[in-house]
């Protein structure tokens, strides 16, 4: 029990009063009061205590009572029966069982102290776990209930059992099982027991070596093993137990059939053997297959054209059984090693092969490439068939013996050669370039296209139906040929060939020379045969102009003036045209002005005015008469020539130029100058107010009509005299005016000519007397120089006056 301390205790009383024992008494103990912690014994086992504590002075009078409290003693110590090991990891222990006890602890520790193990239990017998093989360990007891555990019973010392042997079996015959172990450490002997599977007979064999041979057994049988140790105090220690099943009997007898199938092989069949899992059949040439249930299995793919031998034997988990009797096989023959077509003749073929060892006969399958196939069986080594151009065949040969066909050989893919194409079109799509069409035909991988001609041979190869045979030479007859060509036969060389020419050649312009304004000739190279047209055209903004000749030459008319053409040179023929020729610039001469004009400006200048020439640039226009010539180089459409004399007939002459130097020469006649102004005008002045105009011809004839107009400031007068006088008379002349005359020839058209010169004169003169300063002139004085400046702001002529001495006057207007 423990306690708290009381202060001034000098000892405590620890007391146990039994419950429910009649007569008992309780048991005490006296501590010191030093202490806190005390225990009772002599107590009964498994019995209830109420416990209690008391406070003491010095004269063993109680102070105070602590505290009570309850305990149960625990059970009685149990005693050990018997102990024993069936087992190298454990010891049994059989004890009495103690009144009140709700369990038992078995103590086991070894000799040597490295081992200290309790095992609770519920009862007797009790077992402690986890020991070592063949060790002395020092068991004891303990009883245990809810008060605690009892003391350890008597201690007893034993050793744990051996280890049973481990086990390791064989079956090398089918009779027999032999067992082998490794030494068993303590072990002195060895007890093996062997049943088998589905018996009650047990055989038992007692032996101190490691191995042990049972024989006389059935075969494909399992059987259970079971072998113990004895050690050195004749105890058996641990048992183990192991199967083992003996070796299958060997499989005959064995059958052998051809197998079929794709591959070479054959099916060995043979008969089930108990206790077998599964069987292996091997031939003589190291190839085998395998079983497992079924009584037949399939070895392929095996050689062809051999004499083999065959055996079976079986197995299960004991191992093989010993091969069955040999059975000996021929394999299906080998295909040929060579097969190869020939074609004798066009249209005939056959199949030949080299010799086959152990080939009873063959069957040749030949099929060709539209599915039909001929089928030839021959014990010989030729098969002739039929081979039609432009189809494949594919040839097989088989050689047959009693075990079967062969596999399958070569494949032998041989195609004939292509048939001729039908339908061979050739069109001439450019002057120098042949396309030919023609219908795709069977076997044919490529097509050797030529054009020939003596010499030069031109070449075209396509997988197309067709082909361009360009670069050829113009105006040329060549031989085409379609060639259908295959890779495995070479080409057709029989097709038939066809004619085609191609189209003229092109010429070329050599010069044009222009033989007026509208014609012009072209000379060009005649390259073609005989009977060749050539048309030169000439096409310019005005329009087209053609001409055709067989010749070297052409001539293009009614060519329009000023106009630049592009001429080419195109040749032609039944089979086509020839490309046009390089173009040729040709420039038209200039057109003449088709208005031309000369108008006299002055006696000795003319202008002359013409309309624009097309395609002119410049002009160069000359005037030429018996009496002068002139020339003007202008690029305006008019132009002002001077040194031509008066009352002459002339020609103009004019040069129309372009702006390439190209000239055209134009000419107009039928012109005349203006007739010749008179000379030597004079006016007299005559009576009653009259004025006579004189003046002299200028050689012209004297049947020459002139004008004459006299212009005055106030009035103006004109005048025509006959043809054969050479003055006019003008009436009603006003006096003190200033008149302008102008006489001029007259016009076939009745016009006068303008450029004549005109002549100021004065009518009759008045005179004015001016004084000078300080000139008593009066009113009349000053009436006088009124009326001067009247006549001066009114007049826009000049007034001649004359002044004897010079004065200043001064005019104001108004």
């Amino acid at each position: 029990m423990r306690w708290a301390a009381y202060s001034g205790a000098s000892y405590y009383k620890v007391s146990a009063t039994p419950q429910n024992v009649p007569g008992s008494f309780p048991a005490f103990f006296l501590f010191n009061g030093d202490t806190v912690i005390g225990g009772l014994n002599t107590l009964f086992p498994n019995t209830a205590y109420t416990m209690r504590v008391d406070a003491m002075d010095d004269n063993l009078n109680v102070l105070s009572s602590i505290g009570t409290a309850e305990a149960l003693t625990a059970p009685e110590i149990p005693d050990i029966e018997l102990i024993y090991s069936k087992q190298s990891t454990s010891i049994t222990v059989e004890f009495t069982e103690v009144n009140g006890a709700l369990g038992y602890i078995l103590r086991a520790m070894s000799d040597v102290g490295d081992f200290f193990e309790e095992t609770q239990v519920h009862g007797s017998p009790g077992t402690v776990q986890g020991l070592l093989p063949f060790t002395n360990y020092t068991l004891s007891v303990m009883s245990v209930n809810l008060g605690g555990r009892s003391q350890p019973s008597y201690s007893v010392e034993l050793s744990t059992v051996v280890v049973a042997p481990e086990l390791e079996t064989r079956s090398d015959t089918n009779s027999t099982i032999t067992v082998t172990w490794d030494p068993v450490e303590h072990a002195v002997q060895y007890t093996l027991y062997i049943i088998r599977e589905g018996s009650n007979t047990i055989l038992k064999i007692n032996t101190t070596g490691t191995e042990e041979t049972f024989d006389q057994l059935e075969a494909g049988t399992w059987y259970s093993i079971q072998g113990t140790a004895w050690d050195e105090y004749g105890r058996l220690g641990d048992h183990n137990t192991t199967s083992q099943i003996t070796r299958p009997r060997k499989p005959d007898p064995i059958d052998i059939v051809p197998a079929v199938g794709r591959s070479v092989g054959i099916s060995v069949y043979w008969p089930l053997v108990y206790g077998a899992d599964s069987y292996t059949a091997t031939s003589s040439s190291g190839q085998n297959c395998s079983s497992e249930g079924d009584s037949y299995c399939i070895i392929s793919p095996l050689d062809c054209g051999q004499n083999l031998s065959v055996v079976v034997i079986s197995k299960n988990l004991a191992g093989p059984s010993v091969p069955s009797d040999e059975e000996d096989f021929a394999t299906i023959p080998c295909p040929p090693e060579y097969v190869w077509v020939e074609e004798p003749t066009p249209g005939s073929c056959q199949v030949a092969w080299s010799e086959v060892p152990m080939a009873d006969f063959y069957i040749t399958f030949i099929k060709r490439d539209d599915g039909a196939e001929y089928p030839c069986n021959t014990t010989g080594r030729l098969c002739p068939f039929d081979c039609i151009c432009g189809y494949t065949y594919l040839t097989t040969v088989f050689a047959y013996n009693p075990s079967g066909a062969s596999p399958q050989g070569p494949i032998v893919n041989y195609t004939t050669v292509p048939c001729c194409p039908g339908n061979v079109s050739v069109e001439l799509v450019s002057t120098e370039t042949l396309e030919i069409i023609w219908l795709p035909v069977r076997g044919a991988d490529l097509y050797e296209t030529t054009a020939v001609q003596p010499n030069a041979v031109i070449h075209c190869n396509d997988t197309s139906p067709l082909c361009a045979l360009s670069d050829l030479r113009c105006n040329t007859n060549y031989s085409v040929v379609v060639t259908p060509c295959s890779e495995q036969q070479g080409c057709n060389r029989t097709c038939l060939q066809q004619w085609h020419e191609t189209a003229p050649c092109t010429p070329q312009i050599l010069h044009i020379n222009q033989t007026n304004d509208s014609i012009v000739r072209v000379y060009y190279t005649t390259p073609n045969a005989p009977g060749t047209s050539y048309t030169i055209t000439a096409v310019g903004n005005t329009g087209t102009h053609v001409c055709d000749s067989e010749s070297a030459f052409c001539e293009l008319t009614l060519l329009s003036c000023g106009t630049v053409y592009k001429v080419v040179a195109v040749a032609s023929n039944d089979v086509g045209r020839s490309l046009p020729s390089f173009s040729v610039p040709l420039e038209t001469g200039p057109c003449c002005p088709a208005i031309l004009d000369v108008v006299q400006v002055t006696p000795a200048m003319s202008n002359v005015t013409w309309s624009p020439g097309h395609g002119a640039r410049s002009y160069v226009t000359a005037l030429d008469s018996p009496r002068g010539h002139a020339k003007c180089h202008t690029m305006n459409t008019h132009c002002l020539m001077g040194c031509i004399t008066c009352g002459t007939n002339y020609n103009v002459t004019m040069e129309a130029i372009s702006g390439t130097g190209h000239i055209s020469n134009c000419t107009y006649s039928g012109f005349s100058s203006s007739a010749c102004c008179p000379t030597n005008v004079k006016l007299y002045r005559m009576s009653n107010d009259s004025m006579r105009v004189f003046w002299r011809s200028s050689g012209l004839p004297q049947t020459q009509n002139y004008m004459v107009d006299v212009y005055g400031a106030d009035s103006n007068y004109t005048c025509t005299p006959a043809a054969s006088r050479s003055y006019c008379d003008v009436q009603d002349v006003l006096c003190g005016d200033v008149y302008t005359v102008v006489v001029a020839p007259v016009n076939p058209d009745g016009s006068k000519v303008g450029f004549c010169p005109r002549r100021m004169y004065s009518g009759k003169t008045g005179t004015i007397l001016l004084r000078r300063r300080g000139w008593n002139g009066g009113n009349q004085g000053t009436h006088i120089i009124q009326w001067l400046c009247i006549l001066i702001l009114t007049s826009r002529r000049h007034i001649g006056i004359q002044v004897r001495r010079r004065v200043r006057f001064r005019c104001r207007a108004g």
